[in-house]
């Protein structure tokens, strides 16, 4: 089993502005091949924002590319989403995921969800 526990979000911050999230797992995460970032606005479904698996591949969603990165920290078992140029569209529940196997150009998916996930942390970006 892995546990993932995001931090970084839970206050406003205007557009433009930068925030910078954070991803910790812990438990069997040797058996985690690819993590990514998730995020879903209210009414709205859930969507793919970036994943990066073991083979160094990365993947963003074309509203996000240029403004957000995606990085890992593997000493410190820690997935990060540094957002840039942040918009109002980009205010969302914010999830880590992770999964055994499905590669990053598949957001950790492969006809099914990524199988692990953290509890979410809110990212409100005011006009």
């Amino acid at each position: 089993q892995v546990q993932l526990v995001e931090s970084g979000g839970g206050s406003s911050v205007q557009a433009g502005g930068s925030l910078r999230l954070a991803c910790a797992a812990f438990g069997a995460t040797y058996s985690t091949n690819c993590m990514g970032w998730f995020r879903q606005a209210p009414g709205k479904e859930r969507e793919a924002v970036a994943a990066i698996d073991s083979d160094g591949s990365i993947r963003y969603k074309d509203s996000v590319k240029g403004r957000f990165t995606i990085s890992q920290d593997n000493a410190k078992n820690t997935l990060y989403l540094q957002m840039n140029s942040l918009k109002p569209e980009d205010t969302a529940m914010y999830y880590c995921a992770a999964d055994s196997w499905a590669p990053a150009r598949l957001y950790c998916s492969d006809g099914r969800p990524p199988r692990y996930w953290g509890q979410g942390t809110q990212v409100t970006v005011s006009s």
